[in-house]
C-alpha cells in the first residue's frame, strides 16, 4: 500500500472531512443526510490521514509527487 494521495489533495480531504464530522456532531446536518455526512466525513480523513486511497487505486490516479533522491 503506497502513497497515491499527494498533499494537495491530502489537505482538501481533511479539511472537507473535519467540516463533515463537525456538521454532523454540532447537528447541522440530521437524518439520512447526517449519516451520509458522518461516513464520507471519516472516509476523507482516514484516506487522508494514510494518504492512500482504495477508489484511487481502481481508477489508476495517482496524485503524490515523486520521491527526490
Amino acid at each position: 500500500m503506497g502513497c497515491n494521495v499527494g498533499k494537495g489533495d491530502q489537505i482538501f480531504r481533511f479539511v472537507l472531512g473535519v467540516v463533515l464530522l463537525l456538521a454532523y456532531f454540532l447537528g447541522w446536518i440530521a437524518g439520512t443526510w447526517g449519516t451520509v455526512a458522518l461516513i464520507v466525513g471519516i472516509i476523507l480523513v482516514v484516506t487522508a490521514a494514510f494518504r492512500f486511497c482504495p477508489l484511487y487505486r481502481l481508477l489508476g490516479v495517482n496524485t503524490c509527487e515523486p520521491q527526490k533522491g
